[in-house]
């Protein structure tokens, strides 16, 4: 007599393991399965540098403990500059505000002078990217210019401009647009020929091959050199405020340096680090999203 079929409910329910055993998987495994994988990728990414911080503060703390070091320690860091970490935005005068507000300042002239280097210099980077001749001619007076410390920029726009703010602005944007360039000129010419045949075929005009086959081909190039140029623009803006004055983070060091206050210096160091990491990577997360990774 033939055997019964297989109930097709319990063949779901399980997998017969060896031994004959079937293995029942519960239907909340899986999202404590997940929970466990997002928090084992959390604490791998998190912990080393924790506990490398901790090191570099231990290791602080030893050196400048004594009272004849020449730099402040951790602890006496955070006694004397506890407003200012605590603190961020506190505002008691023109002067007299935290160190978040005045990120925001420096913020505002990095977002000016960065985003009109970025569209610049993608439309330059592809125009010279679309000819031989402009790349040969043009990319090693690129070369020089972008060696050109930001600080020598500064006094030809304070004369241009006869203002501190616009002076700044330029300052970034002389110094971030090179990259853009160059990255986007390389980024045009290694589009393959297949998409320019493509683009003859379909008969697009240059307004439609510049935004339907070069930007998308030459998409993680540009963000390349956007990358490098917000990382520019960032240590362009602190060095140039040191010189013109106002509010922002580098005239705060500047000013703390003048006063003596090394402990707010240090913790100016810090959101400056910090805010240029975040700006590295938001440019990266936005070129992750349109490149699709």
């Amino acid at each position: 007599m033939p055997a019964p079929a297989r109930n097709h409910t319990a063949s779901q329910a399980g997998r017969p393991a060896p031994g004959g055993k079937v293995v029942t998987l519960s239907t909340k495994a899986a999202p404590r399965l997940r929970l466990r994988q997002i928090t084992a990728a959390a604490a791998s990414n998190v912990v080393p540098p924790l506990v490398v911080l901790v090191i570099i503060l231990t290791v602080w703390q030893v050196l400048c403990s004594s009272p004849d070091a020449s730099l402040p320690s951790p602890h006496r860091v955070w006694q004397e500059s506890f407003d200012l970490i605590a603190y961020p935005f506190f505002n008691y005068g023109s002067q007299d505000i935290g160190l978040g507000w005045r990120v925001l300042i420096s913020l505002q002239r990095v977002a000016y002078g960065f985003g009109l280097a970025a569209v610049s210099g993608v439309v330059i980077g592809a125009v010279i990217g679309q000819s031989v001749w402009a790349m040969r001619g043009l990319d090693p007076i690129f070369q020089v210019l972008r060696t050109v410390p930001p600080l020598a920029w500064l006094p030809l726009s304070l004369a241009a401009f006869q203002d501190s703010n616009p002076s700044a602005i330029f300052v970034i944007f002389i110094t971030s647009i090179w990259p853009v360039i160059i990255n986007t000129a390389v980024g045009v010419r290694n589009i393959p020929q297949d998409y320019r045949n493509v683009a003859k075929v379909l008969r697009l005009n240059q307004f439609e091959f510049f935004f339907k086959i070069m930007l998308p081909s030459a998409a993680p190039y540009i963000f390349t050199g956007l990358r490098i140029g917000v990382g520019l623009s960032w240590l362009a803006i602190v060095a140039a405020e040191m010189l013109t004055g106002g509010v922002g983070i580098g005239f705060f060091i500047w000013d703390a340096w003048n006063s003596s206050r090394l402990p707010d210096i240090i913790v100016a160091l810090a959101y400056i680090g910090v805010v240029g990491f975040a700006l590295d990577k938001l440019v990266s997360a936005v070129g992750k999203i349109i490149t699709r990774g």
